[in-house]
């Protein structure tokens, strides 16, 4: 099992940044890839960025490059955000998931989730 807690969510003005936390425990040396996700009022979750923990490649939803990043530091999974917009509120979601391949952005594919930390982007 693993267990996942984000951290760093609030509230920030447009252009301003945020760095959320995910800090992983368990059997995290089984885990493929690690993620965030996010889901708007009224909208499907989607995927923000994933990190495959071998290989150290990074992937984004092609609207958030050069916006989000994303980054490991031994168990502890980040998403740091900048020049961020309204249309950036959503709860961001931190996952993670232990089998190889399929697309990043495959919701069913990833095991373990966190509760959620809500990020507010006023205008």
């Amino acid at each position: 099992q693993v267990q996942l807690v984000e951290s760093g969510g609030g509230s920030v003005q447009a252009g301003g940044s945020l760095r959320l936390s995910c800090a992983a425990s368990g059997y995290t040396s089984r885990m493929a890839y690690m993620a965030w996700f996010r889901q708007a009022p009224g909208k499907e979750r989607e995927g923000v960025a994933a990190l495959h923990t071998v290989a150290g490649i990074k992937y984004y939803a092609d609207a958030l490059k050069g916006r989000f990043t994303i980054s490991r530091d031994k168990n502890t999974l980040f998403l740091q955000m900048n020049s961020l917009v309204p249309e950036d509120t959503a709860i961001y979601y931190c996952a993670a998931r232990e089998s190889w391949g399929d697309d990043w952005t495959t919701e069913r594919m990833y095991e373990y989730w966190g509760q959620g930390t809500q990020v507010t982007v006023s205008s």
